[in-house]
């Protein structure tokens, strides 16, 4: 179901003494040679392979972690453990990156762009495992989950557990897909305790959070393209609490895109494929919903604007009715009755929850404090023009500049789409705040707004990027002499070096980059009493076990049945 965006450019032309002068079907390719690699460097074969890598780089940091040594509410010990992830990282990345240096020097760089695809999955699944391994390290010594029984988590325990045991959840509206996968879960591996059982799904949905944004961007982008324009912006994102619901977020806008892009293509489309590639989208789309359901009403207007702008108007109307029933008929058998109790009870189900950034000016959504904000001065920050600070300008800007530069490709109007579609229903629900004194969640468009408009930025640098590499192409191709021999390195007009180069240093800074970002957010969760989320596994060391014990790091040996309580007091 890969649509790519790209054209000709996400093939990337290479001089002839690049990694393509000796790939399979050149001159200097032997039959002998094609045979055996013909099913691995199948477009499907590749991207299992992908995936395969990225879910075990995931896996790496996590593993590892749970063999520290150290008391997690130590605050030295903290330090000490996001550094012995970090360096892990760094060495296991730069592993990679080595087998791309070499690939490229070995037997004519034939093997340059699998070594490439396999470093960018890994560094995917690298930056969601060192979140992960932070979650780890937080839960050291503790059976609890984050928040343990207090709490949203409390809730989803409880709810999981009921409908495992067939019985309905506390509320019909909740996305039921997370409950069912932790009821089922803690009954495989947990002897039915769901409480147990959130603690590693809290782990291991952090942990697949970088594999499956990348799988979802490879569908529009090549491998290293999807990892620096798709995984880098979602990881403002991952979140280990609950990971399911921005993991949603992450992976629908690259899948409404990819959805937009397949519509406009199917008047060209046969038949047997189209009817495939409209069940997939259909399926894909109807999972995500009874995942986390609230990101599909910020982006239901912008994806129809973008739905109607690229529908196969003259090209084949029939089909492309045909490819939307599809998606829509594979939609309703996956999350069709989910749908009616969402149309049904979502009309009564009211939401009078004031918190911190109900109070927070509502044109301001660069950052989420949450109902625990901690200390906080003047906010939103004073900004520079206006009030307004230089990320949101360049985040405005690069909205402008996206739709300058590519005003006719479906990924970039249709995101664009769903960030105005997003801004407008925040407003629209804000603007009914106070005449109907509900909130509605409309808050949690900061996130996608936030997302859309990195990708935006992104967007910018990977346009201009893919002008750049066509102006060279054709430079190379129009003014090498017919004299040169075809094992001499040509070398553009433009002055650029090969892409070779730029593919390895790109790799070495999305390793640094992911690394820092993924520090940043695994220290958000660090136990400590704080008045932010970091009480949260700071709680989850205070409850007695099951077993009666006390956690092993519990402060000063004491824990209770409910834990601190103290979080009630920071809640604004």
């Amino acid at each position: 179901m890969t649509v790519s965006t790209e054209g000709p450019a996400a093939v990337r032309p290479v001089p002839p003494s690049g990694p393509a002068a000796n790939a399979p079907g050149s001159s200097k390719s032997s039959d002998a040679d094609r045979a055996p690699r013909r099913a691995l460097r199948s477009r499907g074969g590749l991207l299992l392979l992908e995936a395969a890598v990225a879910f075990a780089a995931a896996l790496v940091l996590p593993l590892l972690a749970r063999g520290f040594k150290l008391n997690p509410l130590n605050r030295i010990a903290q330090v000490s453990g996001l550094a012995a992830i970090q360096l892990r990282f760094a060495l296991v990345g730069l592993l990679f990156i080595a087998a791309v240096v070499l690939a490229m020097r070995l037997r004519g760089g034939r093997h340059f762009d699998l070594a490439t695809r396999l470093a960018a999955a890994a560094l995917a699944g690298l930056a969601s495992g060192f979140v992960a391994a932070g979650a780890v390290v937080a839960l050291l010594g503790t059976p609890w989950p984050m928040f343990g029984l207090n709490g949203d988590s409390g809730r989803i325990v409880e709810w999981a557990h009921a409908v495992a045991n067939g019985q309905p959840s506390g509320s019909p509206v909740y996305p039921p897909m997370p409950l069912y996968t932790l009821g089922y879960y803690a009954e495989w591996f947990h002897g039915g305790n769901t409480a147990y059982a959130f603690k590693d799904l809290q782990i291991l949905g952090a942990a697949a959070f970088g594999p499956l944004v990348y799988l979802a961007w490879r569908m529009l982008l090549s491998p290293v393209r999807a990892l620096a324009f798709g995984v880098v912006p979602a990881f403002a994102l991952i979140d280990s609490y609950k990971p399911y619901s921005q993991t949603v977020l992450a992976l629908l806008i690259p899948v409404l895109v990819a959805m937009v892009v397949a519509l406009r293509r199917s008047g060209t489309e046969g038949w047997r494929p189209l009817l495939l590639k409209a069940a997939g989208f259909g399926v894909l789309l109807g999972v995500l919903f009874l995942t986390y359901s609230g990101w599909f009403l910020w982006s239901a207007a912008g994806v129809l604007f973008a739905a109607l702008l690229y529908f196969p108007w003259k090209t084949g109307r029939l089909k492309g009715a045909a490819f939307m029933g599809g998606v829509l008929a594979a939609f309703l058998v996956v999350a069709g009755r989910y749908l009616m109790v969402m149309l049904k009870e979502g009309q009564t189900t009211k939401d009078y929850n004031f918190r911190f950034d109900n109070f927070t000016d509502p044109a301001y959504y660069l950052m989420w404090r949450t109902d625990m904000p901690g200390k906080v001065g003047d906010w939103p920050p004073p900004g520079e023009f206006g009030g307004v600070g230089l990320f949101a300008l360049v985040t405005f800007v690069c909205l402008g500049a996206a739709i300058w530069l590519g005003l006719r490709k479906p990924l970039v109007v249709t995101i664009a789409a769903m960030f105005i579609s997003a801004w407008v229903m925040r407003m629209y629900i804000a603007s009914h705040m106070y005449e109907t004194q509900t909130v509605q969640l409309y808050t949690r468009t900061n996130n996608q707004l936030l997302y859309c408009g990195l990708i935006l930025c992104a967007l910018v640098a990977h346009l201009v990027s893919l002008k750049l590499a066509e102006r060279r192409t054709a430079s190379e191709t129009s003014e090498a002499p017919a004299t040169v021999p075809a094992t001499a390195p040509a070398v553009g007009s433009t002055g650029f070096p090969g892409r070779e180069g730029a593919v390895i240093g790109t790799l070495c800074a999305l390793l640094l980059l992911l690394g820092t970002v993924s520090s940043s957010m695994s220290d958000r969760y660090m136990p400590a009493q704080d008045g932010t989320y970091r009480i949260l596994p700071w709680v989850s060391h205070t409850i007695r076990q099951q077993d009666g014990k006390c956690p092993k790091f519990a402060p000063k040996g004491e824990c209770s049945k409910d834990g601190d309580q103290s979080w009630l007091s920071y809640i604004r």
